[in-house]
């Protein structure tokens, strides 16, 4: 799966610009996460046209990369992130950031792998 790490200052604005370009590009967002810092923060977003969103950010001046991630589908119970994540520690899997959202009643859980 691919995702789209976008880099934004830390101010009023940024991310609601990001979020107009894609609106105007008509690109579904169906999941998202940022972390950040007191200078900037990393916007991780999946969304159904990856590939035109990253071009229409570059174009645009944003600071974007195109990033290879892994999803685990999950079955919408109490404990399936558990025992996926039990597998991947068993496998020696080190995980350098991971989110989840529910996508058609299924969980969905998305990791990066440290290099």
């Amino acid at each position: 799966m691919k995702q789209l790490s976008i880099f934004l200052e830390n101010k009023q604005g940024t991310l609601i610009q990001v979020l107009n370009l894609l609106k105007k590009a008509n690109i579904q967002i169906i999941a998202s996460t940022i972390a950040d810092t007191a200078e900037y923060g990393i916007y991780r977003i999946i969304c159904d046209n990856t590939e035109q969103a990253y071009l229409i950010l570059k174009e645009n001046g944003i600071a974007v990369n195109l990033t290879d991630v892994n999803c685990i589908e999950l079955d919408d119970t109490p404990g399936s992130a558990a025992d996926a994540i039990a597998k991947l520690v068993e496998a020696n899997v080190n995980i350098a950031y991971l989110y989840s959202f529910l996508l058609n009643g299924k969980g969905m859980l998305v990791y990066r792998v440290k290099q």
